[in-house]
């Protein structure tokens, strides 16, 4: 964890800015996933530029895939991908990538050798027991239950029985290749209910894209037929998650944050914002015949109740906002956070509460009272959505520094120049 501390920018005043926003991971990953798999040479345009994607970029090269950039700017690439026979004898740093360390393992069952797993220390502490065991009862050998662990192939598929309560990335995981295992695949989900649903659908919507039968009629339930994956062109959607600290800034200034092209139908979680801010005061619409979305404040904020489960990647946001409220807030459903890159829901409490905050962590969430804050240091735990949490309530509340800004490279590297960018729009 760097020792390096950023002073958060405070608003003197309305913030009025455009925002435009690099492409998101979640798509990014599973694009260039599916190009590594697919029967021929693909194009994944608009490919985010950040640690994660380059992890997925560096293990699928590994693995044997060409990865050739066409274009590229600071926060972009056209890559195109020509998929290689699966070779063992790879190494993979999965980092702090929920999507290597849970994606790539499947499909690296399926190389001509073993293939070693390892990632930043905390990563070691992510739970990967689910998808592991289901590597197993579906033909691998997995040595190790957490990272470091060693996948041995081949896999031919079948049925499965796990726990994805604690991630939707076990689902996608297997999802993802399961057309390329002799077999197929059937998972069934046992347990609380799986988090993060948009996520999956996500999956399923991108595997359909690329022509393969995938059967969700039966509720915790998927079925993927062996076949090919076809390769096509993919474009990445904007990354509407990484909007949630931009879009914040409008709440908390009553001010107006507008994001171009956002999607008018998309399957990502970040959708979910235009609610929420519209639920904590917000007024929230598209600009006058565009995809714009356009946000604006009044510089007061409603306290909310809000059931993140399939959200939870926006509630450092959402508590922030809450902390700053002119009434309590409840965020629920949101228990499987503490397995993320750190466990978020201490680490809110924890650093809301340093600053003179009133936050209590719950069973499965936050409770998050209004108290005047003061300035002091937010921790970010090297967790790209806590570091941009704490440049939020830096709008506010003057003396703010926030520990390790640069670990907002795990999927926006542009960030505190972005930032800067909009205070400076106004």
């Amino acid at each position: 964890m760097s020792n390096e501390h950023w002073p958060a920018p405070v608003a003197t005043g309305p913030i009025v800015a455009s925002v435009s926003l690099p492409g998101s991971k979640s798509v990014t990953n599973r694009a260039l996933l599916l190009a590594a798999l697919a029967d021929g040479p693909g194009v994944v345009r608009q490919a985010l530029r950040s640690r994660d994607a380059d992890l997925m970029v560096a293990a699928l090269r590994a693995l044997g895939t060409t990865l050739t950039p066409l274009a590229e700017t600071s926060s972009s690439v056209d890559w195109q991908v020509r998929p290689g026979e699966i070779r063992g004898g790879a190494a993979v740093d999965a980092g702090l990538a929920g999507t290597v360390m849970r994606f790539v393992p499947p499909m690296a069952a399926l190389a001509d050798g073993p293939v070693s797993f390892d990632g930043d220390p905390h990563a070691r502490k992510r739970p990967m027991g689910p998808i592991l065991d289901a590597l197993r009862a579906l033909g691998a050998r997995v040595d190790g239950d957490a990272l470091p662990f060693t996948v041995h192939g081949p896999l031919t598929g079948g049925e499965v029985t796990l726990d994805a309560s604690a991630s939707s990335q076990f689902v996608s995981g297997l999802l993802l290749t399961a057309a390329r295992f002799a077999k197929g695949v059937t998972i069934r989900h046992v347990g609380p209910p799986v988090p993060s649903q948009p996520h999956i659908r996500m999956t399923i919507h991108m595997l359909r894209t690329a022509g393969v039968a995938v059967d969700d009629t039966e509720p915790d339930v998927w079925r993927v037929e062996p076949g090919p994956i076809a390769a096509r062109d993919w474009v990445v959607e904007p990354d509407l998650s990484n909007a949630a600290p931009f879009l914040a800034a409008a709440l908390v200034t009553g001010g107006t944050v507008t994001v171009p092209d956002w999607p008018p139908a998309t399957t990502q979680a970040g959708d979910a914002l235009r609610g929420l801010l519209t639920d904590m005061g917000a007024t929230v619409g598209r600009a006058d015949g565009t995809a714009d979305l356009v946000v604006s404040g009044t510089g007061e904020i409603a306290g909310i109740d809000a059931d993140l489960h399939e959200v939870g990647e926006l509630t450092p946001t959402i508590a922030v906002l809450a902390a700053l409220a002119g009434s309590p807030s409840r965020i629920r459903g949101v228990a499987h956070l503490r397995g993320h890159e750190t466990d978020r829901l201490t680490a809110l409490v924890t650093e809301i509460n340093r600053l003179g905050g009133d936050a209590e962590e719950t069973d499965d969430g936050l409770l998050v009272r209004p108290r005047p804050l003061h300035g002091g240091t937010f921790h970010s735990y090297d967790d790209h959505r806590m570091a941009t949490a704490g440049a939020v309530l830096g709008l506010a509340v003057r003396g703010i520094e926030v520990e390790n800004i640069a670990t907002t490279g795990k999927t926006l590297p542009e960030f505190a120049a972005m930032w800067a960018s909009m205070l400076a729009a106004r």
